[in-house]
C-alpha cells in the first residue's frame, strides 16, 4: 500500500494487521485519481470511512487544499495516526472518529469530493449517500464516490450517479448534486 500519485508519489503507508480491513488496490486508487484528477486541486474533501487514510492522503499528495479524516475504528485511527506522521509539509486536515451519521449530521461545511468506502456487507454507504443528498453536504460541481463489491441500484434523492465502474470484484458509483 502506497501513495501513487503527486507530490508524495512512492510513500508507503502502515498496512493495517489481518484481514479485518479492506484497502484499495493501488490499481482502483489509480483508475479513482484518473477521473478526478482535474477535481482533486485545491478541493475540500472527506473520506468518510477512512480506515488508513489511503485516499484522504492521495488528495493531499494530488494538491487537495483540506482532507477531513474519519472513521469509527479506534484500530483505523491509530493507523491513519501513524501514516499521517510519515507527510512532511504544512497540510491541512482535520481526524474525526465517529460513527459515519454523526460525522455527517456534524458537518457545517460543503465539500467537493466524498469518498465513502464502508465495510462490503455494511448498509451504511447508502445512509451515507441519503444524508449526504439530504443535507446537500456537495458543493456545486462537487463528486461523491462510492466503493462496494456489487453494483448500485436504486435512486438517492439531491444526488444523480454520473459514471459507474468496475474493477473486478469492485464497484464503483460516482454521484454530483442533482441538476449540476
Amino acid at each position: 500500500m502506497r501513495i501513487i500519485g503527486g507530490e508524495f508519489k512512492g510513500l508507503k503507508l502502515t498496512p493495517f494487521d489481518g484481514n479485518e480491513i479492506r484497502p484499495t488496490a493501488d490499481r482502483v486508487k489509480e483508475s479513482i485519481f484518473n477521473i478526478l484528477m482535474f477535481e482533486i486541486p485545491e478541493s475540500n474533501v472527506l473520506d468518510l470511512f477512512c480506515g488508513s487514510g489511503a485516499l484522504g492522503l492521495e488528495s493531499l499528495s494530488r494538491g487537495a487544499k483540506k482532507v477531513h479524516f474519519n472513521d469509527n475504528s479506534p484500530h483505523s485511527i491509530a493507523v491513519l495516526t501513524q501514516n499521517l506522521k510519515k507527510i512532511k509539509g504544512k497540510l491541512d486536515y482535520k481526524v474525526t472518529r465517529l460513527d459515519f451519521v454523526n460525522c455527517l449530521n456534524n458537518c457545517s461545511e460543503k465539500y467537493d469530493i466524498i469518498f465513502i468506502d464502508p465495510p462490503y456487507a455494511s448498509p451504511a454507504g447508502e445512509q451515507a449517500l441519503r444524508i449526504i443528498g439530504e443535507k446537500k453536504l456537495l458543493s456545486d460541481g462537487g463528486v461523491a464516490l462510492f466503493e462496494r463489491d456489487r453494483v448500485f441500484e436504486g435512486e438517492i434523492e439531491g444526488l444523480e450517479v454520473f459514471d459507474k465502474r468496475k474493477y473486478g470484484s469492485v464497484h464503483l458509483t460516482f454521484f454530483k448534486t442533482s441538476g449540476a
